[in-house]
């Protein structure tokens, strides 16, 4: 795309496309998810966008410079997905632990658009928003703003990271997900205790949990030692409830990745 892109209030199409709609930048973006979704990375054109939506490739001009402009907007919109379903209770620990599951299984959710834009920075209005907000959770629990800041840093990438990696995992075609379990049972459960006695004592526990995502005890983790600085500045933490660890994609490692996300509504 060239840099011919229209300001917002000239936007609008008087006619619609030959499917009979009215193009938007939601539709666009939309329209680009899905075709993600469908056939990977590879769909991100804009003759492919302009077919799918039966409108003449450069009227895409008007709403996005370029596919990288219109890679930002797909990143902010799956942040503004992750806010609109997300309710704040008050408690920040376990308000920040709902926030961060849910940006992990809203990522899944679209695993090749995750991979492509997990790592972007997109100045847009719903990613403003989410720093808005987790800056807002810290400095609501009390933590001063240099360490709101760090635990903010550390959160954010965490959750992005775990995405992209979980989401590369899901994007997987089936047969290789199956392979990659299938060395977990074949290999590392067969080795010798007397060449490696540490696997070979922890084999079964390797075999069950490699085919999940460790982004639940990572979060949990990163939480409890935020926990912990908050209660070394004077303010005790607020008790935690005991975890359950959903069931996820597998860690970068070579696990199994299971095809249901973690439920972010878990306790």
């Amino acid at each position: 795309m060239a840099e011919r892109v229209v300001p917002p209030a000239a936007r609008r199409r008087r006619r619609p496309t030959k499917t009979g709609v009215v193009l938007s930048e939601e539709l666009i973006v939309e329209t680009a998810l899905r075709l993600l979704r469908e056939h990977g990375a590879d769909a991100l054109t804009v003759r492919r966008l302009g077919l799918a939506l039966g409108a003449d490739p450069t009227a895409l001009y008007r709403y996005f410079r370029d596919t990288d402009d219109l890679l930002l907007a797909i990143a902010d919109e799956l942040i503004g997905r992750t806010l609109r379903t997300w309710r704040p209770t008050g408690d920040w620990r376990a308000d920040l632990r709902d926030l961060g599951l849910r940006m992990h299984s809203g990522s899944l959710a679209h695993p090749q658009a995750a991979v492509l834009s997990a790592y972007r920075v997109t100045g847009r209005v719903h990613e403003i928003a989410a720093v808005e907000t987790i800056l807002g959770v810290l400095r609501g629990a009390g933590f001063p703003d240099p360490e709101a800041v760090r635990i903010y840093h550390a959160f954010v990438d965490q959750a992005l990271a775990f995405a992209a990696l979980d989401a590369a995992s899901v994007a997987l075609p089936p047969a290789a997900r199956e392979a990659e379990a299938g060395v977990w049972r074949a290999t590392y459960a067969r080795l010798s205790p007397d060449t490696h006695p540490h696997i070979a004592a922890t084999a079964r526990h390797l075999v069950a949990d490699m085919r999940r995502s460790a982004y639940p005890a990572a979060l949990d983790l990163l939480l409890d030692a935020a926990a912990a600085r908050l209660a070394e500045a004077g303010r005790p933490p607020v008790p935690r409830r005991p975890q359950t660890r959903p069931a996820g994609p597998a860690c970068h490692t070579g696990g199994l990745p299971a095809v249901v996300p973690p439920d972010p509504s878990a306790p």
